[in-house]
This record gives structure tokens, C-alpha cells and sequence, in this order.
């Protein structure tokens, strides 16, 4: 829908993005037209995902991820209709313990500044010197550059999405009809842990010929003298804006080995910044990604991680209270959104 169609004044969206004030970067869409349809968008950001998913060569480990999941799926756990998934571990109790974390009121915002690929504008008058802007937002949120949490139904395997439904049944044109988004309208709120791989490492970021492994996991929150407990919001830092400024993009990531360490954590959402090593050693359509529709583990995926990192460093304590609304969208599968950490 093009904004002279809206009526009003016709505004196009800038040819640059701009994240922090005075900064300017290139825009991860400047490459998409104004005019690019909807369906160009979506068959352009499902290119970009086979790529990310695409398996790397193999590092001669045997490891049988794929039976990893298999054997500790969640399915059922919470009764067969369950649409829920692991953000039933965050009780009442859990969101009461995560507020008294609040200790001085600091608040730091999880989300990357976005510019969506298509933002149009309309501007009216009222008479009088008064007047009014709308927008007409055109965006796919999923993929490597909106922050967003994914919803049950987003992904599968084989054996199927969520309780091992099948995608062919319970998604249509329409939407998704078993785990939307719509499962978590009251919100995401509990304890956040973040750990930070790159300060634990004394190194900029995560590369691709060291991803993050789950016994590291374990390393950085002994260290760092934090607990991963049942419920949780575990935020990996990996380093995202030292990654992208040096060009080392590609691969890097977390290892297939830290979904065992999400098991048996219990966590209940994952939030990361540099997503799935593509250096993984084991040939699965979703390394870690996995853990979304194997355990019902909610995913906060691009998150910005550097001021929150900061902030724990600063605050001396690596668990705050850690809240995610997503947007109430009827038969969506996922939501972008702008969490928040509050210490």
C-alpha cells in the first residue's frame, strides 16, 4: 500500500538508518525499494534464513545433538494441548522473586534501533496551525536484524513443530492456529541472567572458529557468580557490535552443546545476540535454535546486549529483573519487541 493512497502528504522513508545519535550506519534493508511487495520481502528473508541455517563443515566430533532433543523434548510436559511452552516455569512466585531484585531502579533496553524497510508517511492538517503524522510500518521482523521473540509455531523439524504438531495442519495463509504469539500476552517476566562470553574471554566477540559452548555457559556464571535456575531469562552477550564493525559476521554463534545447558537449566527464554554457530559440528536445521520447539524455550532473537553488559559490570551483579511484552497479534508467529532490564 503506497502513502498516497493513505491521502495526505506522501513522506518516504530516509535513504540511511541511524542508531546511536551522531552515528550513522548503513541500514541492514537499505538494499529493498520502497516499492518492494510484501511476498518479495518474504522470499528474500526466507533465502537469508536456509543461509544461516545452512550446516558448516564438520569438525570431526560425534556428539548426536539431533538425539539430544529427541530424548529430553518437553512435549507433554505440560499436557498435550499445551501451547505455553516453557514460560510456564515462570510462576507467580518467580515473577515476585525477580521484582525484588529492583534494588535502585535502573533500567536498560535490550532492543536494536530498526528501520524498517518500508515507512511511509501521512501528514494532515486540522485548520487552524494544527495537525497531525501517521505511519505505515512495512517490515518482517524475524531474521538477523529486528529485535523479536519467536513464537512456538515459528520453526520445526521432521517430527514437527511444538508438541509435535504438523506446520502443513495448524499454519495456513491466515496464520498460525497452534502456539501464536497471542499464548504470551501476559507478558515475559523473570529473572534475567546475563552471560558475557566476550568479557569472560577478554576478547572483543565471539568468532566463528570458537563458538560458545555449554560447558563455557557454565564457566562464565560460576565466575561471574550468578545462578541459571528454572525459569529463568538467559541472555548470552557474544558480542554483536564488535562482530559486525570487524566484518566477522558469519558463523559465530552458540554451539548445538548449549542447548543442553538451556535443558538443564530449565531456562525459559534465551535471548542472544549472534544466534547459531554455523561452525557447528552436527548437521541439524536448527542447532540452538532448536530449543524454541524441542523445549518450548521462548527466543529473543538480535538483542542488544553491549549496554546491558555494560550495566551488570557497572552494577557489579549479572541477575536483574527482566520484562518482554510482546504485541497481543492474533495467529502471529512472534512479535517485535524492546525488553527491558531492571536492576
Amino acid at each position: 500500500m503506497r502513502a498516497a493512497a493513505m491521502g495526505g502528504a506522501a513522506l518516504a522513508r530516509p535513504a540511511t538508518a541511524w542508531t546511536e545519535p551522531g552515528t550513522h550506519v548503513p541500514s541492514a534493508h537499505l538494499d529493498l525499494a520502497d516499492s518492494v511487495s510484501p511476498p518479495e520481502l518474504l522470499s528474500r528473508q526466507a533465502a537469508q534464513a536456509r543461509t544461516a541455517a545452512a550446516p558448516a563443515v564438520q569438525s570431526g566430533e560425534t556428539a548426536d545433538y539431533a538425539a539430544m532433543y529427541r530424548d529430553r523434548r518437553n512435549w507433554g510436559r505440560w499436557g498435550a494441548n499445551d501451547q505455553v511452552g516453557a514460560i510456564n516455569l515462570i510462576t507467580a512466585e518467580k515473577r515476585a522473586a525477580a521484582a525484588a531484585l529492583v534494588r535502585n531502579g535502573r533500567t536498560v533496553s535490550l532492543s536494536r534501533v530498526f528501520e524498517p524497510p518500508q515507512h511511509f508517511m501521512t501528514k494532515s492538517s486540522l485548520g487552524g496551525g494544527g495537525g497531525y503524522v501517521m505511519d505505515y510500518l512495512g517490515f518482517i521482523y524475524h531474521g538477523a536484524t529486528v529485535t523479536h521473540v519467536d513464537a512456538l509455531c515459528h520453526i520445526w523439524d521432521q517430527d514437527g513443530m511444538w508438541q509435535g504438531r504438523d506446520p502443513d495442519v495448524e499454519i495456513d495463509t491466515q496464520g498460525a492456529h497452534f502456539g501464536d504469539i497471542t499464548n504470551w500476552n501476559s507478558g515475559i517476566i523473570t529473572k534475567g541472567v546475563l552471560l558475557d562470553v566476550p568479557r569472560h574471554r577478554g576478547e572483543p566477540h565471539v568468532t566463528a572458529d570458537r563458538p560458545v559452548r555449554g560447558a563455557e555457559l557454565e564457566e562464565i556464571a560460576r565466575a561471574q557468580g550468578v545462578s541459571v535456575e528454572s525459569g529463568d531469562a538467559l541472555l548470552v552477550h557474544s558480542g554483536w557490535e564488535s562482530n559486525r564493525e570487524s566484518g566477522e559476521r558469519g558463523g559465530a554463534g552458540l554451539h548445538p552443546s548449549c542447548a543442553e545447558f538451556i535443558r538443564d537449566h530449565d531456562v525459559a527464554l534465551l535471548g542472544w545476540d549472534l544466534m547459531d554457530a554455523r561452525a557447528a559440528d552436527v548437521d541439524l536445521p536448527w542447532p540452538v535454535h532448536g530449543v524454541l520447539f524441542n523445549f518450548g524455550v521462548a527466543l529473543l532473537d538480535n538483542a542488544r546486549l553491549e549496554p546491558v553488559a555494560a550495566a551488570c559490570a557497572e552494577e557489579e551483579r549479572y541477575a536483574f529483573m527482566f520484562m518482554l511484552l510482546p504485541l497481543n497479534v492474533a495467529r502471529g508467529t512472534g512479535s517485535p519487541v524492546n525488553p527491558v532490564a531492571m536492576f
